[in-house]
């Protein structure tokens, strides 16, 4: 079990955002432009722990360098059940350096777009504060 996949299961985003490259580039499903910088995706991944419920991931794949990490998750967001998936890649130190998550219905995609932008501005003050 990767050890990101191990923090968020044990809802340590401490832990999980430890694993985070200061260099990463996290890529949205809802947003336009990726996001670049430790500061803005721990604030996000900690928002997305708050929207998400029953969120459980369900297999993990990794590549044969184990550079590559793909973690297949279900969760459910304001009534909508998604499926959804963490693609991870690892720098040279084992950091995440590039975190890109797509999920699927179009219905969850755009409810999970919602909830988010609810939050924007109290993402982008935590990780203004972050910096």
């Amino acid at each position: 079990m990767h050890p990101f996949r191990k923090a968020v299961e044990s809802d340590d985003m401490d832990a999980a955002t430890a694993l985070l490259a200061d260099d990463v580039v996290f890529t949205s499903p809802v947003a336009f432009k990726p996001y670049p910088g430790k500061a803005i995706t721990a604030a996000i991944l900690r928002a997305v722990s708050q929207v998400f419920e029953d969120f459980t991931y369900v297999r993990e794949m990794a590549g044969p360098d184990g550079r590559d990490i793909a973690l297949v998750f279900t969760a459910t967001v304001s009534g909508r059940k998604l499926q959804g998936c963490d693609f991870l890649h690892l720098d040279e130190n084992g950091k995440i350096d590039d975190f890109t998550v797509m999920v699927r219905p179009l219905s969850a995609a755009q409810a999970l777009g919602e909830a988010m932008n609810a939050r924007f501005d109290d993402i982008a003050r935590e990780a203004a504060a972050g910096l």
